[in-house]
């Protein structure tokens, strides 16, 4: 059953995006060449024959990397756990120019071309940028070029950053209209309890979960949500990467990158690593970036009656509806909506600062219109700038 949902998947496959993970390009197995500036030339090699079969399938590729740190930190001789900020992003800038050197060095001998892409948060939050950035990557695809992306790590700063490169995985998949992301790691996928934990003589080893079409509490603390605070590019992002595809009709696989069977494996359909697939119909895209890429100002929270009418019949949020408000935001600014629990329900572009709003909170169409006068927005945020998660 796996084995036919996959071989569905390939069968309309004509872009994939590939994330490949830190430990990929920089980790050295038992009998291979010491890596060279923090990089796995061995492994870059081998990921280049990888691309070169896939393109071979009449297959556009994109390929989100990490590895920029690593590589200069290796380079810097910084080897220490804990680094500023500031060294951090000085080793970003050394490090990603020997990634690029790296990547177009190996992929030249298999005739194929690369370009670099460093992407922020800024870039993705605009929407004139945001087109901007789709439209050079489908020329550079146009044009048989692979691009590489990466978060330009170093001039961002943990307030403006993407967050991790599953998240921007993710969402360059979304950009480019991917058929497929592949999320390269150093696990096998997602299992079914913790793999790390010691396990008492006779209880079995957990297994991994073959396929996840919904991703539900359960699954993100399989996941390890608890730990994400302090686990960046853990299994946790990757889930939460694959909810945001999921969303806009992308199937995301989770699979072991360091073993180079894997991905030959993918394209014969075989069942390797977690396929997260719905099979839903997906968001538009400008409201997969309302909920995905835009980063919340605040929060508003609102009564029953206003999430049924949100989450049950499509309906713009209204002030009547809102009973608290929270955060720094202003027009056109994107919040998060909450119910009466706390929880998450929707997103979307609010019409008022958070001052106005905590004004009109909770009051009828009549009693706004005699603080604004005719001049205002009868609703808090219109349905066509709201999505529901």
């Amino acid at each position: 059953m796996q084995d036919d949902i996959r071989g569905e998947i390939l069968k309309s496959l004509k872009r994939v995006v590939i994330k490949i993970g830190s430990s990929i390009i920089t980790q050295c197995e038992k009998g291979q060449a010491s890596s060279v500036n923090g990089l796995n030339a061995d492994n870059v090699r081998s990921l280049a024959g990888t691309i070169r079969r896939i393109v071979d399938r009449d297959c556009e590729v994109v390929l989100v990397s990490s590895g920029a740190i690593m590589a200069g930190r290796e380079r810097l001789g910084l080897h220490r756990a804990n680094l500023s900020i500031p060294e951090k992003q000085a080793c970003a800038a050394i490090g990603q120019s020997y990634l690029m050197h790296t990547y177009e060095k190996k992929f030249e001998k298999q005739g194929l071309k690369v370009a670099q892409i460093l992407l922020g948060h800024d870039d993705l939050e605009n929407r004139k940028r945001f087109l901007n950035a789709k439209h050079t990557l489908e020329a550079l695809l146009e044009h048989k070029v692979i691009p590489i992306i990466n978060e330009n790590d170093s001039v961002t700063v943990d307030e403006i950053k993407i967050g991790d490169n599953d998240t921007l995985a993710a969402t360059v998949a979304c950009l480019v209209n991917a058929q497929l992301l592949i999320i390269l790691s150093d696990v096998d996928g997602l299992y079914t309890s913790d793999p790390s934990i010691k396990r008492k003589k006779g209880e079995s080893f957990p297994e991994i979960i073959e396929h996840v079409d919904c991703i539900t509490d359960k699954i993100e603390k399989l996941a390890g949500r608890s730990n994400s605070a302090v686990t960046v590019g853990g299994m946790y992002t990757k889930v939460l990467a694959a909810k945001q595809t999921m969303s806009f009709g992308v199937p995301t696989l989770v699979v072991n990158g360091l073993d180079k069977s894997v991905p030959d494996k993918i394209f014969k359909g075989k069942s390797v690593g977690t396929l997260f697939w719905a099979g839903r119909e997906k968001i538009k895209t400008r409201k997969h970036w309302i909920a995905h890429t835009l980063k919340p100002s605040g929060e508003i929270t609102v009564d029953s009656g206003a999430a049924k009418a949100i989450v049950n019949r499509g309906k713009s949020l209204l002030p009547a509806g809102v009973t608290r408000v929270e955060g720094k935001f202003e027009f056109g600014n994107a919040v998060c909506i909450l119910g009466e629990d706390g929880t998450e329900i929707a997103r979307g572009l609010v019409n008022y600062s958070l001052r106005d709003l905590d004004r009109i909170k909770g009051m009828k169409t009549g009693a706004v219109r005699k603080i604004f006068g005719e001049n205002f927005y009868e609703e808090v945020i219109h349905r066509d700038d709201l999505v529901v998660l």
